[in-house]
């Protein structure tokens, strides 16, 4: 077997974090621009969080704590860079975070040195993941994530818990542990998003009602509800404002994704719905939005997905899956959309605000039914034959 040395090692990990991010010409669907590399693998893990450099202690050059994904990240744009919080799983399985930063959009993330560590208020917590970066008008940057504990009133030794938890920074290096979000009429919660601002004075979340760690269950979609001290967040009331719904992408599940792009005509919100298929579930995005005046009003719900996996995206540890938890709207009103495929690594997509806008607000609504969909489209080949014919 042929061995490396760590100097190789860390000489294919500078080229790989430096490698430029070109544009897949090959894509083009005129809402977003994809790129032909992804943004974080396990490859941009540095070298010196797996192996022991030193040859009297690694005479072998082996890894000793491995890295088998880098997925699902938040994102915030902070003194003119951009940053990631990703969740990365060892090859224990366990989760964590690390600060992932560039001072592009699209390429050159990097982690920081160490990953974030948590307060460890929560002794039964087990594994952390998915965190939501809001910046609130409060002030504080926030992150919420899914708190994951063993389920010890079942005896199915898979059975989980599944909480928000909740932390606060404001340089995404010293991180203040909240108290979970407890939601009085949901046993778990995933997915949950913080909004960015002051509802009537309150702290809005955007939740995902769950009868177990798995299966909604009951839970009819993406919920809204507020509380008044985030410290000790409460949710008393859930109103679901965005339904699952029979034989369309969030049938079996959706979700809250990023936190909500505020536009002149609303709230757009990046979401991810689940379906069920002969091969598993398919995870896709999709968008809509909701009024300025009141975020938890759908006015606007474009049919079909927004994004889907594509080609080498589609294969992974859970193959067929795209996901966000985070984008990033810049001042020059770009977009810049991070999302995982496959639960394996990270992509980002980019648009602008004005095309973003476009696409929620003009793309016709689902008629939900074959023959209507069938009638829709005939319509819309007509106008354009007509236009065409002009």
């Amino acid at each position: 077997m042929q061995q490396r040395s760590y100097a190789s090692l860390v000489s294919e990990y500078q080229t790989l974090i430096s490698r430029p991010n070109p544009v897949d010409q090959a894509f083009y669907s005129g809402v977003y621009t994809r790129f032909e590399n992804p943004i974080l693998t396990r490859n941009h893990i540095p070298p010196f969080w797996m192996y022991d450099p030193n040859p009297d202690a690694n005479p072998f050059m082996m890894q000793r704590l491995g890295i088998n994904a880098v997925m699902n990240s938040g994102a915030i744009m902070l003194n003119g860079k951009y940053y990631l919080v990703v969740r990365i799983e060892g090859s224990d399985r366990k989760s964590f975070f690390g600060v992932a930063q560039s001072d592009h959009p699209t390429e050159g993330f990097h982690f920081w040195d160490y990953p974030v560590q948590l307060p460890d208020t929560c002794p039964d917590e087990t594994n952390v993941y998915d965190m939501r970066l809001t910046q609130h008008e409060d002030g504080w940057i926030y992150g919420v994530f899914c708190s994951e504990s063993k389920d010890h009133g079942s005896k199915d030794l898979s059975a989980a818990v599944a909480a928000a938890g909740i932390v606060r920074t404001k340089d995404l290096i010293t991180w203040e542990r909240l108290g979970n979000l407890q939601t009085l009429h949901s046993p778990q919660q995933r997915n949950v998003v913080l909004h960015p601002e002051f509802v009537d004075g309150k702290y809005a979340f955007y939740t995902r009602p769950m009868d177990d760690f798995i299966d909604t269950g009951s839970g009819g979609g993406i919920g809204f509800g507020v509380c008044a001290d985030i410290t000790h967040a409460v949710i008393d009331e859930e109103k679901i404002i965005a339904p699952r719904r029979y034989h369309t992408l969030t049938e079996s599940k959706n979700g809250a994704g990023a936190v909500p792009i505020k536009t002149d005509r609303g709230w757009i919100h990046i979401a991810h719905g689940v379906r069920n298929t002969a091969a598993g579930l398919r995870y896709v995005l999709y968008a809509f939005a909701t009024a300025l005046d009141d975020p938890s009003r759908m006015i606007a719900e474009p049919s079909g997905l927004f994004l889907s996996p594509l080609g080498k995206e589609r294969v992974g540890d859970v193959s067929n899956v795209t996901f966000s938890n985070g984008a990033i709207a810049a001042e020059d009103g770009s977009v810049y959309i991070y999302y995982a495929s496959s639960d394996t690594r990270m992509h980002v997509a980019q648009t602008t605000l004005d095309r973003l806008t476009d696409y929620v607000f003009s793309t016709p609504a689902d008629p939900l039914r074959s023959p209507d969909c069938v009638k829709q489209r005939c319509e819309f080949i007509k106008q354009n034959l007509a236009f065409l014919g002009k």
